[in-house]
């Protein structure tokens, strides 16, 4: 699951020159330079992640706030594009499990496996990041959009900075009049990888887990001028209060009753 807060576009095979970015550094490899042994990982590692998702997934216990806002959103039948924080994919996967969703995939050997993993949970995926492909793989998700397909991206990614949101959702939501669903969720006990730049998190075996879903934003197809930029900081808000209200559920702070 990826952003689209860019477009550059890929070099053409074979021309070495064009490989080197402009920093002097070569992009990462892409599934279609993979080596015999690479594909041999990535196979190895999507069943072991399958499964970790699996096992952990079904030990939660959730709490799930706003899922009328749910509701109201799928009642316009114009379809949902599910949109929140990177650091959150591992609980997201297991929770909207086997709908359908469309997300946005890169091509290189992290986003392969994770694609994977992903996809053998019932998701489906576009292939192309903000770097790779982006632009064709937007324009599959709206395609299936149009079809009746779901779709969801994490917001911030695929590279940060985290909890900045860009502008992948929006764009979609104007093309296709699907609103954009923004929700976070919170962990009581988790791992997080501090290293990564999105402090990944995944959560211990029986943790307690919110997820807390806020009203739908649509976009206009005829949107103009600044509009769009209006939308995304409203995502933007948006998924900032709700990780506030993640954090106040996460130290003990009084809150809403969960609701159906």
């Amino acid at each position: 699951m990826a952003d689209l807060s860019s477009n550059t576009p890929d070099p053409p095979p074979g021309n070495k020159a064009a490989a080197v970015s402009k920093a002097g550094r070569r992009p990462r490899r892409t599934r279609e330079t993979f080596t015999l042994w690479e594909w041999v990982q990535i196979f190895v590692v999507s069943w072991i992640g399958y499964v970790v998702v699996l096992l952990i997934g079904r030990s939660l216990r959730w709490e799930v706030y706003g899922w009328e806002n749910w509701k109201a959103a799928a009642q316009r039948g114009k379809g949902l594009i599910y949109t929140f924080w990177h650091r959150e994919i591992f609980p997201a996967t297991w929770f909207w499990r086997k709908r359908g969703i469309v997300v946005m995939s890169g091509t290189n050997f992290d986003a392969e496996y994770t694609c994977r993993i992903i996809c053998m949970h019932g998701f489906g995926a576009a292939r192309g990041s903000s770097t790779h492909g982006g632009w064709r793989a937007l324009a599959e998700m709206i395609k299936r959009v149009r079809k009746g397909a779901d779709a969801a991206f994490t917001i911030d990614g695929p590279r940060g900075p985290r909890y900045v949101a860009k502008p992948g959702s929006v764009m979609l939501s104007k093309a296709t009049g699907a609103a954009i669903l923004c929700f976070h969720i919170a962990l009581r006990n988790a791992y997080v990888f501090r290293h990564t730049w999105d402090k990944t998190q995944i959560p211990h075996p029986f943790s307690r887990a919110a997820i807390f879903i806020a009203p739908p934003i649509v976009v206009s197809h005829d949107a103009r001028d600044e509009e769009p930029a209006l939308k995304l900081a409203e995502v933007q808000k948006t998924l900032d209060d709700l990780r506030h209200r993640g954090d106040d559920w996460v130290a003990g702070i009084p809150k809403p009753e969960p609701r159906d």
